[in-house]
């Protein structure tokens, strides 16, 4: 049997984690929002149906952490390792690119790639202020 309140709090982690509010995440599993609201008060438990949309969308959730809390959030096949951002200055890009990012409305300050890795790279004007 689920424990309820403890299967709230883990649906909660994972939206803080993602950075969804209830309505997005429910767009993303495709629930009505309804749904994710009656789990989170505690009226309704999840379905399995629910479950598994859960885990279709999500890969980085196990089933049993979000069943039980055993494991851990998010799962990791290789440990991270923390990447130093290194700032590489706009005049490095090809004319053509920094023009593209450039409207001459408003200014860039930086730009800032993420790679599935957990890796980015940081672009700046390197322009005091």
């Amino acid at each position: 049997m689920i424990d309820t309140t403890e299967f709230n709090t883990r649906l909660k982690k994972i939206l803080d984690y993602y950075g969804l509010s209830a309505s997005a995440f429910a767009e993303i599993i495709t629930v009505q929002r309804s749904s994710i609201s009656h789990i989170l008060s505690g009226r309704n438990k999840p379905s399995l149906e629910f479950i598994t949309k859960v885990l279709n969308a999500f890969p980085d959730i196990e089933l049993l952490w979000l069943l039980s809390g055993v494991g851990e959030f998010p799962k990791s096949t290789t440990p991270l390792q923390k990447v130093e951002p290194t700032p590489v200055p706009l005049s490095s890009l090809p004319s053509n690119q920094i023009s593209e990012i450039s409207n001459g409305e408003d200014s860039i300050e930086r730009i800032v790639i993420f790679y599935k890795d957990g890796s980015f790279r940081n672009y700046s004007t390197n322009t005091a202020k």
